[in-house]
Parts: C-alpha cells; structure tokens; sequence
C-alpha cells in the first residue's frame, strides 16, 4: 500500500508538470499572437506617412521586426521542442509508473491468496491435530482398559498378591511372563507324567 501511494504521488507530479509545461506553451503560443497584433498595429499607424516615409520607414522596421521575430521564433522553437522532448519523458515515466502501479496490485493480491491459503492450510492441519488429540485420547483410554484387565487377569491368579503400588508397564509384562513360564512349566510337567 506505501508502494502505490508513493507510485500514485509521483504520478501526480508528473501529471502537474506536464500541465505546466503545456500552460507555458499555451502562453508562448499567446504571445507569438500579440506580437502579431503589435505588427499590424504598427502596419496600420504607417498608412498616414507618404509613400516614401512609408517605404523607407517600412522597410527598416520590418527589416528590425523580423529579425526580431525571427530570435524570438528561434528561442520559441527551441522552448517548444525542449517541452515536447519533456513531456515525451513524463508521459513514458507516467506510464512506467501506472505499470508499476499495476503490478503492485497484483503482486498485493497474489500475496493475499497465499494469505488465504495459507490461513487454510493452518485451519486444517488445526482440525486434524484435535482428531489426532481425540483419537489418542480414544486409544489412551483403550490401552488403560486393557492394561488393567491384563494386571486384574494377573494377580487373580490363585496364590498372586495384590501389587502394593502402581505398577510399571516393565512389571505387568514380568509379571504376565512369569505366568506364562509357570504354565509352560505346569504344561510339560503333565506331559511327562503321561496325564492330559
């Protein structure tokens, strides 16, 4: 946004001196017409003289008047085409910056959308960790079911003591392993002795 309104600023005073210079070149433009008029005035002032005065007169005036028109139209001609070279700038840097202008925005509104997105991406990856939560939660409760079937399953066991602290997932799983050799101990004892 302080890119543009910097762009628009500059954009402002190009389009300012570009009024000027074509004010300027309206008053020049004026004033090549009041020296016109000052010419037929002094034309017409000459009518009442003879016609020599009128020649001799004429000619050093016109001779006087045209070389001043011709400086005049010299600096004029310059001015102009100094103005038209200035104003050929300032257009192309007025239309450089409306472009910069342009891609400004753009690159404003590309930023926005992958605002967007991004704040999308958050909010999904938000919604499938309080899943994730949820299902942890879900299997934590599972496995504590389980676990406490397994150590109720254990110390039900005929000649078993109740544990007299919280066990450890270490102890439950010695524990279970005990049971398990004692049977397969029991197991093949019968075995030996012939019995089912």
């Amino acid at each position: 946004t302080g890119a543009i309104s910097s762009l628009q600023r500059q954009m402002e005073i190009q389009e300012s001196e570009l009024r000027k210079i074509r004010s300027e070149k309206e008053m020049l433009q004026k004033q090549l017409r009041e020296q016109e008029v000052q010419v037929q005035a002094v034309s017409d002032k000459f009518c009442s003289l003879t016609e020599e005065q009128k020649q001799e007169e004429v000619m050093v005036m016109m001779e006087e008047e045209n070389r001043y028109l011709r400086q005049v139209v010299t600096e004029q001609e310059a001015q102009l085409a100094e103005q038209k070279q200035l104003i050929s700038e300032l257009q192309g840097t007025v239309s450089q910056l409306r472009a910069e202008v342009v891609t400004t925005r753009l690159q404003l509104l590309e930023q926005k959308q992958a605002q967007k997105e991004m704040q999308s991406q958050a909010e999904a990856l938000q919604h499938k960790e309080l899943q994730t939560r949820v299902a942890l939660e879900r299997i934590s409760s599972k496995f504590e079911r389980y676990r406490s079937k397994i150590i109720q399953a254990i110390f039900s066991v005929e000649g078993s003591q109740d544990p007299l602290a919280e066990l450890t997932d270490d102890e439950v799983l010695e524990a279970m392993q005990k049971i398990i050799n004692e049977r397969t101990e029991f197991q093949q004892m019968l075995k030996y002795k012939g019995s089912k």
